[in-house]
């Protein structure tokens, strides 16, 4: 920097830029050599230490929360697509419902009928040369009951009694 701050002439003074004087400074100067120190001989304070289990822990859960969330989106993102295919599947399965309801209403037509016993069975109408007619006698051919059915209800002591009768018949 210049020496004198207020100059009394009208021409400015020539000055030496400042980097010039930095670097001559700084060759002058020797650099310092640090030596490396041992890992065991650098004595971490206590403070040190639980700052860094602190932000250790910070990041871990940190981490932890990320994959949490990124497992929850997941979860959602499957079970929208699992709801679309079953909104997919309702639709069809609604649009086939309807078309068996069509049909059914169109099997329940007379016309239809009839056109599909013509068509498709080969049926044709009845005629009167058609019709034949049957003589039929009036007795009637059903039976009464005229015998009357009757349950007989054994105990447990007239069964026993009977398998031993039966027993000593068969022998």
């Amino acid at each position: 920097m210049a020496t004198n701050k207020y100059q009394y002439t009208t021409s400015p003074k020539k000055m030496e830029p400042d980097y010039d004087r930095r670097r001559k400074k700084n060759k002058k100067q020797k650099l310092k050599v640090v030596e490396d120190v041992k890992r065991q001989e650098i004595k971490v304070s206590k403070e040190q230490r639980k700052q860094h289990a602190k932000i250790t822990l910070l990041i871990v859960m940190m981490f932890a929360i990320l994959l949490v969330i990124s497992y929850r989106n997941s979860l959602i993102n499957e079970s929208f697509s699992e709801v679309q295919n079953l909104k997919k599947e309702l639709a069809s399965v609604e649009k086939e419902n309807e078309q068996l309801k069509v049909s059914i209403e169109n099997s329940l037509n007379l016309n239809y009928i009839e056109q599909v016993a013509k068509e498709k069975l080969g049926m044709q109408k009845l005629s009167n040369k058609d019709t034949v007619y049957i003589n039929v006698p009036k007795k009637d051919y059903t039976e009464s009951a005229s015998e009357k059915v009757v349950i007989k209800k054994e105990d447990w002591f007239n069964k026993i009694i009977n398998k031993f009768q039966n027993l000593f018949k068969n022998e």
